[in-house]
């Protein structure tokens, strides 16, 4: 009788310490749930250095309030979470909705926990009830309240720009505003040699 038995597996850390499939489950933070995720397959390895989350098939992420009630959600073709240091990185149709209605678009995203930002130095776009920005370097807060789009360009509403323009002409007292002093151009008479 012959033992039909595999080779052992040296590469430990390539061997996940958990694989779930069908997931569906909510995180909490220090006894208030924060998250919910939803993936088909999540793989964790503690082993592999940095130690991290891998989701090869997707990611989709509700992020909830104390009230629970949804704040934003994000998803994502592929993500890895590397745990020590609390950092995401999101591939493959990102996007990001926030509870203003802002829509973030991209192909890669950070998101930093420890600094509690999210940046990406691809091309993205950022649109919102009033504009849309496209850069290729973004930076924003966790509720994306507050965010830098750099390298870009955007289009804005002519009524936005009217408003901007009519504030900034009533805000502005004439006496306050100094005006810089433009040199008057002087005309000088052009000579002509045709001696030859």
């Amino acid at each position: 009788m012959q033992e039909h038995t595999a080779p052992a597996i040296y590469d430990r850390d390539s061997v996940s310490v958990m694989t779930s499939y069908g997931v569906n489950t909510l995180v909490s933070d220090s006894g208030v749930i924060k998250y919910r995720i939803v993936t088909e397959r999540w793989d964790v390895n503690t082993v592999r250095q940095p130690s991290r989350w891998t989701f090869e098939k997707g990611v989709f992420f509700e992020q909830f309030d104390e009230k629970f009630h949804v704040e934003a959600y994000i998803q994502a073709d592929t993500a890895w979470y590397f745990d020590q240091k609390k950092l995401w990185h999101l591939r493959g149709r990102v996007r990001v909705r926030n509870v203003n209605g802002l829509l973030y678009e991209s192909q890669e995203l950070y998101w930093d926990g420890l600094k509690h930002e999210l940046y990406s130095n691809v091309f993205s776009k950022v649109t919102t009830p009033e504009r849309t920005l496209q850069g290729t370097y973004f930076l924003s807060d966790e509720r994306m309240t507050h965010y830098i789009v750099s390298n870009s360009k955007g289009s804005f509403t002519t009524e936005s720009m009217e408003q901007k323009d009519e504030e900034m002409n009533t805000s502005a007292d004439s006496s306050q505003v100094e005006q810089p002093m433009r040199p008057q151009a002087t005309k000088h008479a052009k000579t002509l040699n045709t001696d030859h």
